[in-house]
């Protein structure tokens, strides 16, 4: 059996897929992970590769799902893009790349804030 919080997160990954699906950009990979990293999903938007750290809060007690993408976080993120760009995803090495976020308070697809530029690999 699925710990709850590993659920809500496959759920909050799902709802964020569905929303950037619905925008016109294509999924191309799912939890890529590597030592010391990991991207929720990496998408396609025709002009960019798109990094997408999905943030899900239930409540704001230790602050929104915004607060939770510390710069720790997004150096994580940061290491698992560049390590994907140079394995598995190597035919886009030289295509522009962009970290977004999408920041969910609760599991509702009204809910979504999608923050396109959210942080820089610098």
């Amino acid at each position: 059996m699925q710990a709850a919080h590993l659920r809500d997160g496959a759920a909050a990954e799902a709802l964020a897929a569905r929303h950037l699906e619905q925008h016109g950009l294509t999924i191309i990979a799912r939890n890529v992970r590597c030592r010391g990293g990991e991207v929720d999903l990496i998408a396609d938007d025709g002009r960019s590769l798109v990094f997408v750290e999905v943030r899900l809060r239930k409540n704001g007690r230790f602050g929104g799902a915004a607060a939770s993408i510390t710069a720790s976080k997004q150096q994580r993120v940061i290491l698992a893009a560049q390590h994907w760009l140079a394995g598995d995803g190597r035919r886009h090495a030289n295509r522009a790349c962009r970290f977004d976020a999408i920041l969910l308070d609760g599991l509702d697809a009204a809910r979504i804030e999608w923050i396109r530029g959210a942080f820089d690999a610098s």
